[in-house]
């Protein structure tokens, strides 16, 4: 295989200090908005003692379940020996790496008490899949960084193939564990599902690689290097099948809700009668993030068009938040069915659907951690060689 040369970004340029700057101006808008939630109270934003999971776990989940997705490029090259797409390989576990950091990031912010984490990383109840999460973010940080490391040290090169493997396996298994989060919580109708683990897979393979495609053609586009169209090829195809795998889950999923009968009153909701979750579902989920860039995937007109390719990625992350909130939140917006065959009513909220509007402040901490995911990628491909001189197609 020919060798790649791999060299760092300037990064001088007046466009570059403009990004990071405005990047960094994201990052203290989310401080700020941080701040505000810790000293006024999370009764400012949309969150309620109904709705404990507002915008900021919908970013965070996502990135969580991106960083999965965006070592997917790595994996190819590495465990199914793909040398195509080793070039990229570098950049995918950087990105991989930089996305988990944004996500925890809100997370931790979001806590109220974020100094209360150092009980959860000392005291473990292995019970709670929280818990077993503490050790599957840790566990990737160190894997993906030993993995990184051997893909750009020669004299640990020898073993990239095997540090590929374990990152592999370990990224399977954490978004596993994000997935069953949701899936072992029998409480929520709209949780309790042991398809949520898979479903959860094969969306970070497509939210990953739509990420990981704009960071590249960005990068190259900006930097002035050379990208050729075989590699976009490539990435546009495989992203066409995990988006008709993300459309085939959700319909798997909701096909079954609806086959069992104590699921029905939850799928009419998302479905059809739970106002703006039912609209973030039908639109953004299955039209802007799904039908409608699989139309554009294959549609003979746009093929080689890398705008076109760059709207598709953008649908496909709209779509990813839209199908975290239509989870996470809707999950927890309709009413926890106490006593099945009855109604329950009280002055708890004990059935009603519970209202939820996000807040300025939440949005702004989930943009902060996207943001900061953002630096870590655009500060590290300026010091490490991270990103191959050029792309081109080959003569």
């Amino acid at each position: 295989m020919k060798k790649i040369d791999y060299k760092e970004i300037e990064g001088k340029s007046l466009a570059y200090y403009g990004l990071l700057g405005g990047l960094g101006l994201i990052i203290l808008i989310a401080l700020l908005a941080v701040y505000r939630m810790e000293h006024e109270g999370h009764y400012i934003t949309g969150m309620t003692n109904q709705i404990v999971w507002g915008m900021p776990h919908v970013f965070a989940v996502f990135l969580i379940v991106a960083a999965s997705g965006a070592l997917n490029v790595a994996s190819i090259a590495s465990v199914f020996k793909k040398a195509a797409y080793e070039p990229l390989a570098r950049l995918s576990g950087l990105l991989a790496i930089a996305l988990l950091a944004g996500g925890l990031v809100i997370l931790l912010l979001d806590l109220g008490r974020p100094d209360r984490l150092i009980v959860a990383m000392t005291y473990y109840n292995f019970k709670s899949i929280f818990a077993w999460n503490i050790f599957l973010y840790t566990g990737f940080f160190a894997i993906v960084g030993v993995y990184v490391w051997f893909m750009m040290d020669h004299n640990m090169y020898k073993f990239k193939k095997k540090a590929g493997l374990a990152a592999f396996i370990w990224r399977l298994i954490l978004t596993t564990g994000t997935g069953s989060i949701f899936g072992f919580l029998v409480a929520r109708s709209a949780y309790d599902a042991a398809l949520m683990a898979p479903m959860f897979i094969i969306m970070s393979f497509a939210f990953g690689l739509a990420i990981f495609i704009l960071v590249l053609m960005a990068s190259y586009k900006w930097t002035g290097r050379e990208l050729g169209d075989d590699i976009l090829v490539r990435l546009r195809g495989l992203l066409g099948v995990f988006v008709a795998a993300v459309l085939y889950f959700v319909a798997v999923y909701h096909l079954t809700n609806l086959y069992i009968t104590e699921h029905h009153g939850v799928e009419k909701f998302i479905l059809l009668e739970g106002g703006q979750f039912t609209q973030v579902f039908w639109i953004g989920q299955i039209i802007l993030g799904g039908l409608l860039p699989l139309a554009l995937i294959y549609a003979p007109g746009v093929r080689d068009s890398r705008q076109v390719l760059g709207l598709i990625c953008g649908l496909i992350i709209i779509g990813g938040l839209s199908s975290m909130y239509t989870i996470i939140i809707g999950g927890q917006a309709y009413p926890l069915v106490m006593f099945p065959g009855y109604e329950v009513s009280s002055t708890f909220f004990d059935g009603v659907v519970s209202n939820y509007t996000p807040s300025s402040y939440e949005v702004a901490l989930g943009l902060g951690g996207v943001a900061i995911a953002m630096v870590i990628v655009a500060f590290l491909i300026k010091v490490l060689p991270f990103l191959p001189a050029s792309l081109a197609d080959k003569q």
